[in-house]
């Protein structure tokens, strides 16, 4: 097996992290521009009229409709903030909290996270509903079971308390900023990882370990790594590395289909998860049954989806933004 010169990796991985971080910088500067100037105008306060209804739905009170809203259109933690705001004056039992944190932790960021699954090749529109329509399905199922067990009524405790936040362009500017720069650092350190693991073939022996569990969902073993950096570090860096992967021709639709929709559904379990446990949510839901959930979902999906056609596929859930990718 030939091996790479130091000069020869060293521009092979500067490479892919340019291409890597640019992909993903093209998509999240513009849309985070977007998403503040509607915020500056005040667009998101009629979206948030028209979600707070479906709140009633998963057994939440339809304030809780702005903390969703916020969640979707920015990040986790501008709907904590709201959420905080909201606790001094709505009280939730442990239940419900639980319930509206698996909702924000399926259908955050949508800006950006669905254009990243849009540049990815899949429908936007399938996206949306995937995240959406996943959350509240989730949200309701959930709110049923800890309901008809009379699971969890307890009043709930906030154990997070944020600070004075800064409301200015100049900070909020800045955040973006060290956002950005927090992804080129990840990027390169994963690709980095990623290129000395396949040196040494532990890429393998992990797709070997994990390929039956992945199996179980429709996920092939060439996309078995780059959905586990997703599960674990969030969709925005698992998916720029799947769009690069794509663009390579190294993944099928199928596989990027099915791996896509279970970063939709799973992602960031380390920080986003530890971010829900701070405003009270239970770890029965925002793990194990969201994980579980997730599993029998996706595996529901791709069986189905293995009974379409190829045509199908191209046709109802894929754009023709990665032309080249193989049926």
């Amino acid at each position: 097996m030939h091996r790479p010169t130091t000069k020869q990796f060293l521009r092979e991985l500067a490479r892919e992290i340019h291409q890597v971080t640019w992909t993903l910088y093209k998509i999240m500067i513009p849309t985070l521009l977007v998403v503040k100037l509607l915020e500056e105008l005040g667009i998101l306060a009629y979206l948030s009229w028209l979600l707070s209804p479906l709140m009633t739905l998963v057994g939440l009170p339809e304030s809780m409709g702005i903390v969703w809203t916020a969640t979707i259109m920015t990040n986790l933690y501008a709907g904590m903030l709201v959420f905080f705001d909201l606790a001094q004056s709505e009280t939730l039992n442990v239940a419900q909290v639980t319930v509206l944190c698996t909702i924000m932790l399926i259908s955050h960021g949508l800006p950006v996270e669905a254009r990243i699954a849009q540049r990815a090749g899949i429908r936007l529109g399938v996206t949306l509903l995937i995240r959406i329509g996943g959350a509240l399905f989730f949200g309701w199922l959930l709110h049923r079971i800890y309901s008809a067990g009379d699971f969890l009524q307890q009043a709930n405790k906030v154990v997070w308390e944020p600070g004075v936040a800064d409301t200015s362009l100049q900070a909020w500017a800045m955040t973006q900023v060290q956002s950005l720069l927090m992804i080129l650092v990840i990027i390169a350190a994963l690709l980095t990882a990623l290129k000395l693991l396949r040196l040494v073939g532990i890429d393998r022996l992990l797709e070997i370990l994990l390929a039956p569990f992945l199996r179980l969902m429709g996920i092939g073993r060439e996309a078995t790594t780059l959905t586990v950096v997703g599960m674990t570090l969030g969709l925005s860096i698992g998916g720029g590395l799947l769009i690069r992967e794509a663009e390579q021709g190294h993944l099928s639709r199928r596989d990027i289909f099915a791996s896509m929709t279970m970063l939709a559904l799973f992602h960031s379990l380390i920080e986003d998860t530890l971010l829900m446990l701070l405003l009270g949510a239970h770890v029965s839901g925002v793990i194990w049954l969201r994980l579980l959930f997730t599993m029998l979902t996706l595996a529901v999906i791709t069986r189905w989806l293995n009974r379409r056609s190829d045509s199908f596929v191209d046709r109802w859930l894929f754009n023709d933004k990665l032309g080249s990718i193989n049926s």
